[in-house]
């Protein structure tokens, strides 16, 4: 019974029922074929561990520092296109050097107020001028932040909040919604 050569595909009578080349020469290229795809499910196989051995020797602060990335990302990708909340500059990355990039400017300083950290109302776009060099520029920063989500929620911000102790997995899934929420920003503005 004749078969198709897995190398040329050209039909051939073979000696065996194992047999798939129809010639040396193709059963070289089958077998580096093979020998290639199992070096890279190894590599594959390998990367995976290493990453999960690094992600088991992650502490809380490592999470942490993850989930506040993603979410300024987030506030970013939210406030892109709108001037900076304190001096009202449109931010872009033409003046590097004069801190004209945005950053994600805290009303509420995460030292002084870790209880907001992640909280929307709290954080806005600002240029690396006020939220850097000017300390956040927090009466501009509040002159406009009560123009833009008024002076009710800005009272709650300034009043008394509850700690929040955030476990790993709570930071864990707070970068992954964040992150989640940023991805269907861009994917709205394409």
């Amino acid at each position: 019974m004749a078969k198709k050569c897995k190398a040329c595909r050209t039909p051939f009578e073979p000696y065996s029922t194992l047999q798939v080349a129809c010639s040396p020469a193709c059963a070289l290229v089958i077998g580096r074929k093979e020998a290639t795809k199992k070096a890279a499910n190894e590599a594959k196989a390998k990367r995976r561990w290493v990453r999960e051995q690094k992600a088991r020797l992650k502490s809380r602060s490592d999470h942490l520092r993850e989930a506040q990335q993603a979410f300024n990302a987030f506030i970013r990708a939210r406030d892109a296109g709108k001037p900076c909340i304190s001096c009202g500059n449109l931010p872009d990355d033409s003046g590097l050097i004069t801190g004209s990039r945005v950053d994600a400017g805290h009303y509420r300083s995460v030292g002084a107020c870790p209880e907001l950290r992640f909280e929307e109302l709290n954080c806005h776009a600002q240029c690396v001028r006020c939220n850097q060099h000017l300390s956040g520029n927090t009466v501009e920063y509040r002159i406009s932040l009560v123009q833009r989500i008024g002076q009710e929620a800005v009272d709650w911000l300034e009043g008394p909040h509850e700690a929040k102790h955030y476990t790993t997995d709570e930071l864990k899934e707070i970068k992954r919604k964040y992150r989640a929420m940023k991805r269907e920003l861009e994917k709205a503005a394409a």
